[in-house]
């Protein structure tokens, strides 16, 4: 790494800017977070006040223009992310956006497409793959652990769509896409991650929870799913099996649960992460007994505390290389940030797969995506 620095500019306010963003971008040596940009000024000064961040804008675009940026990070509702990408995009910029990162295919693809085109670093953060127990399984299946891939089972518990209330999380002219987009297309993406590319796919949306027929302003709107369940068919011709819901009670302090199951002709493995003080994975071979812990090697954690699933994921993000200081480096080093626009791009044809299959109540195949 040389010692030149990224100056980088921060589009959004949200918890999540200040607990994940903004702390790694504090923590790393090449980085230099020069600009915040929020719709309210007296909460972005505050911010940028916290943070030492000289510049505030309230309008992404003057930003982009005045604030002499290498780079931007994209923290806003999933509705703005693809006038914000492309804006920085066509003034060079590198972008981290938050996933998913765009409300459509269609722009997915332009925003991968014009990056590839100008050279540009790009990164959606699909922030559990970074976990130590997702990369040690990364590991152990590319290292053969399962044999033959046969199918996999991966359960996203948690609950806060259980209160009936507006949430933009479930406005589709916002969000796009409701808890599949937000939390199915990390587990769609671990499942491409683990097993390859899916070729087709089934998918149905449930909407449990009546939420009320307006916005806060009294605007009618679609209301979108809290919960999801599909099954998957992968090119190697494993099968797969994703549920994720916003409505379990989960009983931990970060209020949600992870489970994940792989099955194959040499081996079966098992995760499970309650959010608290577990996260786990277990394993058996053929021929080598019942299943066991295997225990995550140290070079997997790293750095990283281990008394508590939040503080490991703390620190992965704000003082590990991994997310957004991944996404430095790769500008710093001129290497290839991962995951990338990309593959962001690709999971946004999954879920637009998962859309027209729970409209037409049929198998999608991948393929016949276009837009």
């Amino acid at each position: 790494m040389t010692s030149n620095a990224v100056s980088v500019g921060v589009v959004g306010t949200s918890w999540w800017a200040d607990a994940m963003h903004l702390p790694a971008l504090a923590s790393h040596p090449a980085a230099n977070t020069v600009a915040i940009c929020g719709r309210n000024r007296s909460n972005a000064r505050r911010m940028a006040d916290a943070w030492g961040i000289p510049q505030v804008f309230t309008d992404y675009r003057e930003m982009i223009e005045r604030a002499d940026l290498d780079a931007i990070v994209i923290s806003t509702p999933n509705s703005t992310h693809y006038p914000i990408a492309m804006k920085a995009l066509d003034a060079s910029l590198h972008v981290l956006c938050e996933k998913p990162i765009a409300l459509t295919y269609a722009q997915a693809r332009e925003m991968a497409e014009t990056s590839q085109a100008r050279g540009l670093k790009t990164m959606a953060p699909f922030t559990y793959s970074f976990m130590p127990t997702a990369r040690y399984l990364k590991e152990l299946i590319d290292g053969g652990y399962l044999g033959n891939p046969y199918h996999l089972n991966m359960r996203y518990y948690t609950g806060f769509a259980r209160e009936g209330d507006y949430r933009w999380r479930f406005d589709k002219r916002i969000a796009g896409a409701g808890v599949i987009g937000d939390l199915g297309s990390h587990f769609l993406y671990l499942a491409e991650w683990f097993f390859g590319d899916i070729e087709a796919l089934t998918c149905r949306l449930g909407h449990t929870v009546p939420r009320p027929p307006v916005d806060p302003e009294g605007q009618p709107y679609d209301v979108l799913d809290d919960s999801c369940m599909l099954t998957l068919e992968f090119a190697n011709g494993a099968l797969g099996m994703i549920h994720c819901t916003a409505l379990c009670y989960e009983d931990s302090p970060f209020g949600q649960t992870h489970h994940m199951e792989f099955h194959g002709s040499d081996g079966t493995l098992y995760s499970f992460i309650d959010w608290d003080k577990i996260q786990q994975v277990k394993g058996a071979r053929v021929g080598e007994g019942m299943i066991r812990e295997l225990p995550i090697p140290d070079h997997v954690w790293g750095n990283a505390r281990r008394d508590t699933v939040h503080n490991t994921y703390r620190d992965m993000f704000r003082s590990e290389d991994f997310m957004i200081r991944g996404f430095i480096n790769g500008i710093i080093n001129d290497s290839e940030p991962s995951p990338s626009f990309q593959q962001g791009a690709r999971i946004q044809r999954l879920l637009s797969a998962a859309a027209r299959s729970h409209e037409s109540e049929r198998r999608i195949e991948i393929k016949s995506i276009a837009e």
